[in-house]
């Protein structure tokens, strides 16, 4: 299926969810010296543009990043992640959103290593452009992140994070996210991999969590935002969650300190809520 495109979404209050996760995760992997690649199976275009008619449509990024851009009040990991939506505006006007390539391109150092992967033939071209100046730090496939993420692990440096966050518009996504995963601990078991999903009124939707808690006995990590109650027609993304897998040991504590404020300020009704779960070792 390669209708989906991110623009449409970009910004809103699922990415600030992932992009927060991302952010600590990458900034953990960057205080040791040795290198790592980061490895996205759906990188999308890269970055977007928010007065594009793909973005403006239905406005998204109003609801979440624009409902935290410019406070004052936002703790540290909120911070974060407004510092890296700030270097790609540096006048102090909200115009442009970084997509997770975009975010993970400014963090790493020299010696780390995007390895990015997208299928649309549109988004590809895009990313292409908005990686024309990346150079040896970044390789780029026109393809099945799926598939292609085989080839890559483990990873030269024996370090990765790699994040999975397809559309789901395709109900396989769920069972190629659970298949995907499964593989690539078997090839590199030690590896960070972190899993973006919806929360919506779908079968496969309402299974996944649980199937992801199966993979591996211990070592996850677990948190969701929901910032309203499901919509009566049963369409609709009312929240979203991560699952991240060998997740670094302080992410648990700065996701508890952080997720009030985000249910505080993007929650739309009395039903918002945050939940955690973990097992680690």
């Amino acid at each position: 299926m390669l209708s989906y495109r991110h623009a449409f979404h970009a910004g809103n209050h699922a990415d600030v969810l992932k992009h927060l996760v991302m952010i600590q995760i990458l900034e953990y992997m960057t205080q040791k010296d040795k290198p790592f690649w980061y490895i996205d199976t759906h990188a999308g275009a890269g970055a977007y543009a928010l007065d594009s008619a793909e973005a403006a449509k239905n406005a998204e990024f109003a609801s979440g990043i624009g409902r935290i851009w410019g406070r004052k009040d936002a703790p540290d990991a909120v911070k974060d992640l407004l510092k890296e939506v700030r270097h790609v505006n540096p006048d102090g006007k909200l115009r442009y959103y970084p997509g997770s390539p975009y975010m993970a391109w400014h963090l790493m150092r020299e010696q780390d290593r995007l390895r990015l992967f997208e299928k649309h033939p549109t988004e590809i071209n895009v990313l292409r452009d908005n990686f024309r100046d990346a150079g040896r730090w970044a390789m780029l496939y026109a393809g099945d992140g799926f598939e292609g993420i085989k080839a890559l692990l483990p990873p030269a440096p024996r370090r990765g994070f790699v994040l999975i966050d397809p559309s789901y518009e395709d109900k396989r996504d769920y069972s190629r996210t659970i298949e995907t995963l499964e593989e690539s601990l078997k090839r590199f078991a030690t590896g960070t991999y972190a899993v973006w999903y919806p929360q919506v009124q779908r079968p496969e939707a309402q299974r996944f969590p649980e199937q992801l808690k199966k993979i591996q006995q211990s070592d996850w990590l677990h948190v969701t935002l929901a910032v309203n109650a499901p919509s009566t027609d049963g369409y609709g993304l009312h929240g979203s969650g991560m699952f991240i897998l060998n997740p670094p040991y302080k992410l648990a504590a700065t996701l508890r300190d952080t997720m009030p404020y985000l249910v505080d300020v993007l929650g739309t009704d009395e039903t918002a809520k945050f939940e955690i779960e973990s097992r680690l070792s």
